[in-house]
Parts: C-alpha cells; structure tokens; sequence
C-alpha cells in the first residue's frame, strides 16, 4: 500500500508516522521540499506520485476563495488509479446551529467558512470513492489546553451556553485507517462530548495544578479576531455515522481522558 499525503501538517503527519509504522509506503507533499516529502510546486513528481499511490488524503485547506490542491491536482486525482481517495475538511461547514446537534446530512456553507464549504463539496464531486472527513477543534500532544495554559494564553469567556466539539488527533488517524475498509462518503469524526470550552480549560488547569483563568468577556479577554471567530459558532458534531458505518469508536470519547494522554 502507498498513501500519497498532500500537506503534511499536524494531523497528516501523525497519519503518516503511524502508517509507516505499519509497513506503507507513504510519499508526503508540502510547499518546500525535504527528505520526506516533495515540493508541491513540482509538478512532474507530484503527477507522477498521484499515478503510482494506492491511496491519495489532502489534507490543505482553501487559500482565500480557492483550493489549491483542486485547481493544480484535481484533473490528475481524478484519474489516478487509486483505490481510495479521503480529503480532511472542517465541522465548520455547518455554520452556527445555536447549539443544536449537526450530522453529516446538515446544510453546509451557511457559517463564515464559505470557501471550506465549497472546497469540501467540490472534492465530494471528484470522485465516487471520495471520503471526506468534517473535523472540529484538533487536538494532540504539543496541541492541546494545556500547552495554552502553560504559556499563559488560555481564556475563560462568560458565554455559559457556547459548545463545541473537538477529536483527539490519534482519533482521527483511526477513523481515516477505518474508512480504508468502509464506504465512501462523508464522515464527522468528533468526540462523544460536546461542551464549553471553559470546562476544558479548567480540566487542564486542574491537570496542571495551575489556578483558572479569570471568567472575561469577549471584549475583555482581547482576542485576535480568528480566536473570536471561534466563539461566534455554537454547536453539537454527532459522530454515529462514523460509528455505524466504519466501526470506529474514539479512543478519547471526552477531553477528559485526551488531555490526560497529552499529559
């Protein structure tokens, strides 16, 4: 088996550790070339990688109103003779639902993630086999509240009905091996415990035996208008469709036990 990973971050990256780890060939793509992966400007070679992998995940994100991988690659991944083709795309899709619950059959493209929402539609388009995969907030070791706590920029904000949901990176890589195996088709890979992101801040505080936060208000907690962005969306990410139709259950069904493994 040959995974072909185009961008090589975080998530992607812990994918391919682990699949190497179990005996695949996996060939990366990123902006600069290194001993692990190639440039994505070079064309030839990524073409030609395109053609030999068995199985070909993007995991790279629009840049402004357009995917990249799409608008260099999507003509050669359409016609590559992959078995499986999987594309890391965003819970944000669905927008704010006002806390409610959002599966795979929600309406998309109604949040502030507009070009996501297409991106994510147009590699569904691509091809019969596609997988595509709606994450919420990632996180791991190196990536997680307590990281934030320790250097003194997590928040506590006074939005008592605000959830969210978030997956543990490793769960994600055992969701994408598990559709290797399953059906085509879209899939949330979330924990089973939606709730505020204060509650995980005290969590790793307490973790830490670090004081919490102050509570704040948006305005008062002074955040870049990305991080204010985050608060802007409430809502529930069911995970049964990844349950039923892969077999895949999160080995961190709650923040709680995740956050104890990244300590």
């Amino acid at each position: 088996m040959h995974m072909l990973i185009l961008g090589m971050g975080y998530t992607a990256g812990r994918l391919a550790a682990r699949l190497r780890r179990e005996g695949w060939a996996v060939t990366g793509v990123r902006r600069s070339a290194n001993a692990d992966a190639l440039a994505f400007d070079d064309d030839r070679a990524v073409r030609a990688a395109i053609a030999q992998a068995t199985h070909i995940l993007s995991s790279v994100p629009p840049e402004g109103d357009a995917d990249p991988v799409l608008g260099r690659y999507g003509d050669a991944i359409a016609a590559a003779p992959a078995i499986w083709t999987g594309y890391l795309s965003s819970t944000g899709v669905y927008g704010d639902a006002a806390g409610a619950w959002v599966d795979e059959g929600s309406p998309v493209g109604q949040g502030r993630r507009t070009a996501r929402a297409a991106a994510d539609m147009a590699w569904g388009a691509l091809r019969a086999d596609m997988r595509r995969f709606r994450l919420p907030g990632i996180y791991g070791p190196g990536r997680s509240a307590l990281e934030r706590v320790q250097e003194g920029k997590a928040h506590r904000i006074a939005l008592p009905d605000q959830l969210f949901s978030r997956v543990h990176v490793d769960d994600i890589v055992a969701g994408v091996i598990a559709s290797f195996d399953g059906p085509a088709g879209v899939y949330n890979l979330a924990d089973d415990l939606p709730c505020a992101q204060n509650a995980v801040i005290e969590a790793a505080c307490d973790l830490l035996g670090m004081a919490w936060p102050p509570l704040q208000t948006l305005d008062e907690a002074g955040l870049s208008p990305m991080a204010r962005a985050f608060y802007a969306e409430n809502r529930r990410v069911a995970n049964g469709r990844a349950k039923r139709l892969l077999g895949w259950t999160p080995l961190y069904p709650t923040y709680a036990q995740g956050l104890r493994a990244c300590l």
